[in-house]
Formats: C-alpha cells, sequence, structure tokens
C-alpha cells in the first residue's frame, strides 16, 4: 500500500512505502569505509529497509579489501577504474553509468558519502532522477574551493540537492544552517568513520580479526606513520612532507609511508625518499591499516579520514595542509595543522613526539561509534512509521 506525502519545502513528492527502498552509492575506500556501517545498520531492519548498492570502483583494489572486510556485496558494481583516469573522463564514465542503474533500482532515497567524484555524480544523478539524496558526513567546509580539490566543490554542489543532510558534528550541522539549508534537513549523528574504526580496532585486540598483512619495521624506536595524496600537494608540497619524513628516519624515528597508488605520488616518493630508511609501503587493507594506526606513536597526514581516525585512536595527528574542513579535530587538540613545510613538519613532529601533542583522553569530537544506526533511524522517520 503507497500513501504520498508533500513537503512543503520541496516540489518533489516521496514516496512512503512499507519497506524503503535504499541505494547506496560510493566509490573508494574512504567511502566504504564510512558508508559500510550504514549499509550494515539498514540490513540489520530488513522489514523496514531494502538495502542496494552500487559501487563505481573509483578505486578498484582499495575499494574491494573494504568490502571483504564488511562482507558487504555491491548489487551492483560499474569498474570504471583506468589506468591514467582524469576527472573529466571520470566524472562522465561515472554519470553514465548510473543513469540506468537509478532507472533499474528505483530507490526511495540515495545515500552518498564525503566529497569523491562518486559522491558528486551519485547526488547529481539522484536529483536528476527526482530521488531525495541521504549525504552521509555533510557540512564539512574549509571555504577555499581549491583547497581540497576538488573535494571542496564536490560537498558544495552535494548540498544543493540534498535532502537529507548526516553532518557528523555540530560545527558541520552550523556551516549548513549558515547555507540556507533548512533545520529540519540536518541530522547531528557523528561520523560513520568512528563506527568503522572502533569496531576494527576491537576486533584486532579481542584477537577476533588478524591483519592480513602485518607490518613491523626494524628497529626500537617511535613509530610513525603517514600518508599523502592530495592533489593539491603534488609538486613541492608533496616533495616537503617527504624530506620531513626522511629527516625523521635519519634520527632514528622508524616512519612508514603509504605509497597512494597515484603515479605522481610514487614516483615523487622513489625520488626523494631514495636511500633513506623510510619504509615504502604499498596501500594496505583496512584491517592491516587499522593496526599499524593504533601501534603508531604519531600519525602526519594530508587524509581527511585519519584527522577523525587518528583521535579516536587516541593518536596525535599531524594535519600537512594549509587547511582543514575538520577543524574540530584541531580545536580538541588531537590533530595540528603543518602545512608542507619541511621545517615545520619535522619541529611538531619531533614535539608530539615528546610527547607535547597528545588527544584529550576519552574525547573525540568526531562521534562515540552510534552514527550509523542514528543514521538508519533518521531515514525511518523520515519516510514515517
Amino acid at each position: 500500500m503507497t500513501r504520498v506525502r508533500n513537503r512543503s519545502e520541496c516540489a518533489t513528492l516521496f514516496r512512503l512505502a512499507a519497506v524503503i527502498e535504499v541505494l547506496a552509492i560510493f566509490g573508494t575506500r574512504p567511502e566504504a569505509i564510512k558508508l559500510c556501517p550504514v549499509v550494515r545498520a539498514l540490513r540489520q531492519a530488513p522489514e523496514r529497509f531494502r538495502t542496494r548498492v552500487c559501487v563505481t570502483a573509483q578505486h578498484r583494489e582499495l575499494l574491494d579489501q573494504v568490502l571483504d572486510v564488511f562482507a558487504v556485496r555491491p548489487d551492483y558494481d560499474l569498474d570504471l577504474m583506468r589506468p591514467g583516469q582524469t576527472l573529466a573522463s571520470t566524472t562522465a564514465r561515472i554519470f553514465s553509468g548510473l543513469e540506468p542503474v537509478l532507472g533499474e533500482a528505483k530507490p526511495d532515497i540515495v545515500l552518498v558519502q564525503g566529497d569523491t567524484t562518486t559522491t558528486f555524480c551519485g547526488a547529481v544523478s539522484a536529483f536528476y532522477q527526482r530521488v531525495p539524496v541521504g549525504h552521509v558526513e555533510a557540512g564539512l567546509r574549509t571555504g577555499d574551493l581549491r583547497q581540497p580539490f576538488p573535494e571542496e566543490f564536490n560537498r558544495l554542489v552535494t548540498t544543493r540537492v540534498t535532502e537529507m543532510h548526516f553532518a557528523p558534528t555540530a560545527r558541520a550541522a552550523a556551516n549548513l544552517r549558515r547555507e540556507g539549508v533548512p533545520e529540519q534537513r540536518i541530522h547531528v549523528t557523528g561520523n560513520t568513520s568512528i563506527d568503522a574504526v572502533l569496531y576494527i580496532a576491537g576486533e584486532l585486540a579481542a584477537g577476533r580479526l588478524e591483519p592480513p598483512r602485518p607490518v613491523e619495521l626494524a628497529g626500537d624506536g617511535p613509530l610513525v606513520v603517514a600518508t599523502a595524496h592530495r592533489r593539491e600537494s603534488f609538486g613541492a608540497g608533496l616533495e616537503g612532507i617527504l624530506r620531513a619524513l626522511g629527516r625523521l628516519a635519519a634520527e632514528g624515528v622508524r616512519v612508514a609511508f603509504l605509497v597512494h597508488p597515484n603515479p605522481n605520488v610514487r614516483r615523487t616518493a622513489e625520488r626523494i625518499l631514495a636511500g633513506s630508511s623510510v619504509t615504502l609501503l604499498d596501500p594496505l587493507d583496512y584491517v592491516s591499516f587499522v593496526d599499524l594506526m593504533r601501534r603508531a606513536d604519531l600519525l602526519i597526514t594530508d587524509s581527511g579520514g585519519i584527522q577523525e581516525e587518528g583521535p579516536a585512536l587516541g593518536k596525535p595527528v599531524l594535519v600537512a595542509r594549509e587547511k582543514t574542513e575538520r577543524p574540530e579535530a584541531v580545536e580538541a587538540g588531537g590533530a595540528t595543522l603543518v602545512g608542507v613545510d619541511t621545517g615545520r613538519i619535522y619541529r611538531e613532529a619531533v614535539s608530539a613526539l615528546r610527547g607535547e601533542r597528545r588527544p584529550a583522553a576519552g574525547h573525540n569530537p568526531f562521534g562515540d561509534g552510534r552514527a550509523s544506526m542514528r543514521i538508519a533511524s533518521a531515514i525511518d522517520s523520515f519516510f514515517g512509521a
């Protein structure tokens, strides 16, 4: 039996069904990490939700590793990754691939996460077909379209077509209000990355999970785990980050650098760190990476997700960027913005390793590990009991 409800703030009519048809669209490892807990939460109530998954495979191998960990099998796999793909070509392929999926699935709501090209394309594709969009991790902003690039743009466009905004923090919700998003569309849930990392870390600590690729570095010095992959850092910025890692390693610090598969990152890392004692690692599966992070003394990154995961694991984080859309981590003392200058990264790392940069015990501004259940509850309420 189907009823129709008219929402005063939107010209679109939404179907109220006994079973809500949900389509989750994602394509990269970070998206999978943050959406798989939501998919699992929705699938715990099959009498209320029919939840299907479409992956674009914007990142193929890294994506598959996360799907395996969370036992999520895609209903639609577009397999769009190509060597040397550009933003324009990737965007065009995702748009073309999603149109028939949406036509076949006929979802009541489409869920997207974060700020990737898949997020942007998934939200706009749903909007074109008059399907409500739920945006997980909504409201993050730097205020600079070029940092991070193109993610800030992706978020802004996604916000404009979203019906349900799942903001991870009060600050993110405030950003949405300033942009004119109606209060009733905003739901502060916490970040689903915390759901994921706490679950995996707990399973590792209890011995119920083993890292498929455990990383052991020689020596007994403090352990620094680093990542860098942002487009705006390519060139001099990335070189500055890598030279700081090399300097730390030269002083007895054990440094593991996770090399992103982008050729711009790999070529630069191999050139700058040649002859150093920095350990270059191919991307790890998610379980092995969480295991490595929980054993680290310091995390250095330009990643968004690690700014959330580090505080959850009680690890200090140096953010190798000029701006962050996650200032809550900085304000809580768990993260420090250090830019890409070699000297500053080195000095801040030494300070952190001395114990001068520690997150507040028991406090994580990004949530308590129950964000996915809050999202499921909000969707249920949106479509009515």
